[in-house]
């Protein structure tokens, strides 16, 4: 879960350096939580199965950076994209509910 935190925070500081460049304490920032939400994602898959894993992380940090777009940029929520979005919750959910 806190990878997949963390990679909504590196999405959302990537977006903040397109508008921007050549900052550096958020080229900083922006390191530092890839490098974080790597680790985190290590330490997950010592648990789980890899799959499970990367499935679950990429699904936090999609769901997380599209509300965030929504949110934060102005970027549209249309209804169909939050159905699709749930549809990713449901299958992260069932991965890590079926996983052995």
């Amino acid at each position: 879960m806190l990878s997949g935190a963390l990679e909504v925070g590196f999405t959302t500081t990537l977006r903040l350096l397109l508008k921007a460049p050549g900052r550096v304490a958020l080229n900083v920032i922006f390191a530092a939580l890839i490098i974080a939400g790597f680790a985190c994602l290590q330490q997950a898959v010592k648990t789980v199965p890899l799959g499970t894993g990367y499935a679950v992380w990429t699904g936090i940090g999609a769901v997380g950076t599209v509300l965030v777009g929504g949110l934060f940029f102005n970027e549209s929520l249309p209804p169909v994209r939050l159905v699709l979005i749930g549809l990713i919750i449901v299958g992260g959910t069932g991965l890590k509910l079926l996983e052995h």
